[in-house]
């Protein structure tokens, strides 16, 4: 449809508010982690921000198995050794250099991996194929998940792993530690801290593909020096306390940077705004409640989306005032998730002015902040994203 944008589509652009125009219905970032979109604000001007979990599992997957080599076998030690020793002090003299390769083998002797237990923190999408991948290497495994989905637990591998319930479990027993969780303040800040750390084996490798934040660098260094830790730190975001540190081995944020990775993510960003601009469906967002309402058997096609606050009566005020309309309702479905309510109405017919609808409704219910009306939902053709759209928070500067 001509005119503004209805949408945000990005990935590593840092989002203002004031870049967000007020026809913008939904934000879709290609990829799981949404620090760079002002969440908190989107939800409290009724707008969605979807990402797309999952999207880069594989990729992220294949780099925590490069991680766990790199931590065992000295692979970038040697390399580097190779480059920046042998390669100097041989002047470049092929046999000479061929001879010290050889010789200076054993200054990079590590251990194998295989008959290791690895402890996964994180179940979702990128953790359970950590799982397999790590029990397709003849690993041990020890997962811990405390808000596992359904579906996560349907693709992990049943009884080949252990689960636990108590974090300290999984540090006791874990040579490696891969972390797959998201970054969450006072939840997941310094999950491993030095309490942990005095629990975890001295010579246990972390893999941080997460967040930095999860990790608390200082007391990782302060272990290192103690010499109560001798493993490998290995990650893709880097930290200060442990910039100069030999065990840490600092990646570019590669974790996603693969071509599958990048067209999967925004083929999933895709489909999610056009879910949700065509038919009001929420999937994988991360400030509104997973939304989604089959079509009515002797439905119109007249759709009518709301986002209200979350407060008690508000539903209640809208559905009267639909109905001192002369609005006949065939199925809705509320939904709410903190301070935000979701509500998707099937009309029994197409209302004479939805626009004018609209605007009443907004006056007459104080709660809501937003609405759209749907046309054509489910139809063969294209629904149309909203032949209008009202926001309470930016009236006189919306024309649509």
């Amino acid at each position: 449809m001509p005119g503004p944008p209805m949408a945000i589509m990005l990935r590593s652009h840092k989002l203002q508010v004031s870049e967000v125009k007020p026809t913008v219905r939904a934000i879709v970032r290609c990829g799981a982690g949404t620090n760079n979109i002002p969440v908190k604000e989107m939800g409290e001007m009724g707008i969605p921000v979807f990402n797309t979990p999952g999207a880069n599992a594989n990729a992220v997957k294949e780099l925590v198995v490069c991680g766990l080599l790199l931590a065992s076998r000295g692979i970038l030690e040697g390399a580097n050794h190779v480059k920046n020793v042998i390669n100097v002090e041989e002047n470049g003299v092929h046999d000479k250099i061929a001879t010290r390769i050889e010789k200076d083998k054993a200054k990079f002797g590590g251990t194998e991996i295989q008959g290791k237990t690895i402890g996964v923190i994180g179940l979702g999408a990128i953790g359970s194929r950590v799982v397999n991948a790590a029990l397709g290497l003849g690993m041990n495994v020890v997962g811990y998940d405390p808000v596992l989905s359904v579906d996560a637990a349907l693709a992990l591998p049943g009884d080949r792993m252990v689960r636990v319930t108590d974090l300290n479990d999984l540090f006791k027993v874990s040579d490696y530690i891969s972390i797959h969780v998201p970054y969450i303040k006072g939840v997941t800040h310094h999950l491993i801290d030095a309490k942990a750390l005095q629990i975890c084996k001295p010579n246990v490798c972390i893999l941080n593909f997460a967040r930095g934040e999860i990790v608390d660098g200082a007391a990782m260094k302060a272990g290192y020096d103690s010499k109560m830790l001798t493993g490998k730190y290995i990650s893709d975001f880097t930290d200060e306390a442990l910039r100069d540190d030999p065990h840490l081995i600092v990646l570019p944020h590669l974790g996603a940077s693969t071509e599958e990775a990048e067209d999967n993510s925004a083929a999933m960003a895709a489909e999610t705004l056009m879910d949700f601009l065509e038919t009001g469906t929420i999937r994988n967002s991360v400030n509104f409640p997973t939304t989604i309402l089959a079509p009515h058997v002797n439905s119109s096609g007249a759709r009518l989306t709301i986002v209200n606050k979350n407060v008690p009566g508000a539903l209640g005020e809208i559905t009267s005032f639909l109905g001192s309309k002369g609005v006949n309702i065939l199925q809705q479905i509320n939904t709410s998730r903190d301070p935000v309510a979701y509500t998707v109405i099937d009309l029994a017919e197409i209302p004479e002015d939805p626009a004018g609808l609209q605007e009443e409704m907004a006056k007459a219910c104080p709660d809501v902040v937003s609405s759209r009306f749907i046309g054509s939902v489910f139809n063969d053709s294209l629904g149309q994203p909203g032949a209008y759209f009202y926001v309470k928070w930016a009236q006189g500067e919306l024309q649509d």
